[in-house]
């Protein structure tokens, strides 16, 4: 089974730091947001296995420039598949509820 090597944007990175702290300090739930991003992290590195198998992003703004999505509870990861050097890159972690 080939892996391909996973690459957080610095703009994924801060989104998902974000989404820590908005939990953490507007929700007061920082067990929540604990679970919630180390889920978020497990399921964006289980993209070295198979990237290609999540679906087209067919919406928003990234839709029709061969971008894929990965659904995480109320998150969407959008990333984008290297097929030359074998990376992922995700480019954005997002709320579902928001326009991207």
């Amino acid at each position: 089974m080939e892996k391909y090597k996973v690459v957080i944007s610095p703009k994924a990175i801060k989104e998902l730091d974000g989404i820590y702290d908005y939990i953490t300090h507007t929700i007061l739930a920082p067990e929540s947001a604990k679970k919630l991003t180390n889920k978020i992290k497990h399921d964006i590195l289980s993209l070295s296995t198979f990237p290609m198998s999540h679906q087209d992003r067919i919406e928003g703004n990234y839709a029709g420039k061969n971008y894929k999505q990965l659904l995480v509870d109320k998150y969407i990861v959008i990333f984008r598949i290297n097929e030359i050097d074998k990376t992922v890159l995700v480019v954005t972690i997002q709320y579902q509820g928001r326009n991207i």
